[in-house]
Formats: C-alpha cells, sequence, structure tokens
C-alpha cells in the first residue's frame, strides 16, 4: 500500500468551505469545486458525489438559497447563493474550526 497523496477533509469541514466560496456570489455547484481547488492549490479536490448532498443539506437548512440560470456554455444550471443565516454560520463554523485547528496545534507541537 502506498501513502495516500491527497488529505481528505475533515466532516463538516466541505460546508465551511462552500459557505465561505459562495461569500463572493452566486455560483453553480461546478464553479464552487473548481473555485475551492484552485484556492488551495490543487489539495482540494470536492468530487460531485459530496459536493451536491453537502449543497442538498446547506439548501434544507436555509443557508443557501438555488435558482436556476444559465452558465458560462449555456447550459441550464442551479446558482447557489449565501443567506443571511448563512453568513452567520459561516462565522460560527469558522470560529469553531479555528479552535479546533489551534488544539490539534498544540498536541502535535507539544513535547
Amino acid at each position: 500500500m502506498g501513502i495516500k497523496n491527497t488529505p481528505e477533509l475533515l466532516p463538516g469541514t466541505l460546508d465551511l468551505l462552500i459557505l465561505k466560496t459562495l461569500v463572493r456570489g452566486a455560483m453553480h455547484g461546478y464553479g464552487i469545486a473548481q473555485r475551492v481547488k484552485a484556492l488551495s492549490e490543487d489539495v482540494l479536490q470536492v468530487g460531485e458525489s459530496s459536493l451536491y448532498p453537502a449543497l442538498q443539506r446547506l439548501l434544507l437548512r436555509g443557508l443557501v438559497k438555488a435558482e436556476w440560470g444559465a452558465s458560462e456554455n449555456n447550459r441550464r444550471a442551479r446558482y447557489y447563493t449565501l443567506t443571511p443565516a448563512g453568513r452567520r454560520q459561516l462565522a460560527v463554523e469558522r470560529d469553531t474550526f479555528d479552535r479546533l485547528i489551534l488544539a490539534i496545534h498544540r498536541v502535535l507541537d507539544s513535547a
């Protein structure tokens, strides 16, 4: 068995990344995945099998809303937008994530 090169996201992290990506404005699913990939310098790659269920969860929780529109290549695409509740949740999740990462670093850096 070889060493796995692509890190897996911590549970709940995908929702956080989607919410953060949508701060810039409405995007379709493929655009969200491409933005995460680009900003992470190709380290994080979000597949359809995890992206669309996450978007559906966020829709059901009222954190994003969706409308149909035309994509850059004139295809029908669903565009997702952050709601006010989604902005508030992003702040909460970002704080929680930052505390988690700090705690992990403390353990890893201990003697």
